[in-house]
């Protein structure tokens, strides 16, 4: 029902688009409409806290993009961070130009290379920049774009147009444990979604396969499953049963559901074109000239490298 009112205020064109597409993308669409309308933290808390932290973190001397040259690699890092941590979100093209400059000195001081292979890839993450709504940052949705080519952005502009406080999205993480030997491994994202002013809140997880690496930067990711984990609502109607019941809920199967609309389409790459002890920058392949941002949260266990 939520879906059907806000596409008939938003976009009447999608209701033709959605009636008509096949069945296994209806389901797709409304499970991506009932998950971010179901669950969720809030974006401007974290954004609030995430400035607060950058600023205990980072200098706060100004940007001087014209004297790159004599600036470090530290220097830089500390300028991307800056920039990205603003409560005024940066243009893409601000933060494309810092990790360019960024990753050429970088290249020339031999740091943050090869990171498929370098062991530092692996671990916790935070994201810090993203150049779309910070769902997209899932690579659910990287798969979900390969899965439908024509319909994807409409789609998403239509999610991303749901206004406060129904939806409020934010902070979201990544776990990768990648074992060196065998080039695979585990992927989780979890994306922070808040409905109804923080009433309803959850985690959107998607868990996927590390099936292998692409050159020295790149894993390919096969999506598994897909699931609002960590639900207030549940815990909150069933109390004590509330754990219980989160845990026992099955995620849905949408690298299954993705491959019945396009074979191939459930596996991604991401591209990870600097990553240190605390930063990374990865891309999808798919999209290269987008950046997300990550600031790392925890180092994987021994055991997984």
């Amino acid at each position: 029902w939520i879906l059907h009112q806000h596409t008939q205020t938003s976009s009447p064109c999608f209701i033709n688009l959605f009636t008509s597409c096949p069945a296994t993308m209806r389901i797709l669409v409304s499970f991506i409409y009932t998950a971010i309308l179901a669950v969720g933290s809030i974006e401007a808390f974290s954004t609030h806290s995430h400035t607060r932290n950058s600023a205990q973190v980072f200098s706060s001397a100004p940007s001087d993009l014209d004297s790159s040259s004599s600036r470090t690699l530290d220097d830089l890092k500390d300028d991307l961070f800056r920039t990205c941590s603003r409560s005024n979100k940066p243009l893409l093209d601000e933060v494309r130009t810092i990790v360019r400059e960024l990753e050429e000195k970088a290249e020339d001081v031999g740091i943050g290379q090869a990171s498929a292979v370098s062991g530092l890839l692996a671990g916790e993450w935070e994201l810090v920049y993203s150049p779309e709504d910070v769902t997209r940052s899932s690579p659910f949705f990287w798969a979900f774009r390969q899965a439908f080519p024509d319909q994807s952005d409409e789609i998403f502009s239509i999610t991303d147009a749901i206004p406060a406080p129904i939806k409020e999205v934010g902070p979201a993480f990544q776990e990768i444990e990648l074992n060196e030997g065998t080039q695979t491994g585990t992927f989780v994202s979890r994306v922070k979604v808040a409905t109804l002013g923080g009433l309803a809140t959850s985690m959107m997880t998607t868990r996927g396969t590390i099936t292998g690496v692409v050159g020295i930067d790149g894993i390919k990711i096969r999506i598994e499953t897909t699931k609002p984990e960590d639900s207030t609502a549940v815990k909150t109607i069933f109390g004590p049963l509330g754990d219980t019941i989160n845990g026992a809920l099955p995620p849905f199967p949408s690298g299954d559901a993705l491959e019945q609309v396009m074979e191939g389409s459930s596996e991604v790459v991401m591209k990870t074109t600097f990553c240190d002890e605390g930063l990374r920058i990865s891309r999808n392949n798919a999209k290269y000239d987008d950046v997300y941002v990550w600031r790392r949260k925890g180092f994987a266990s021994s055991e997984t490298l």
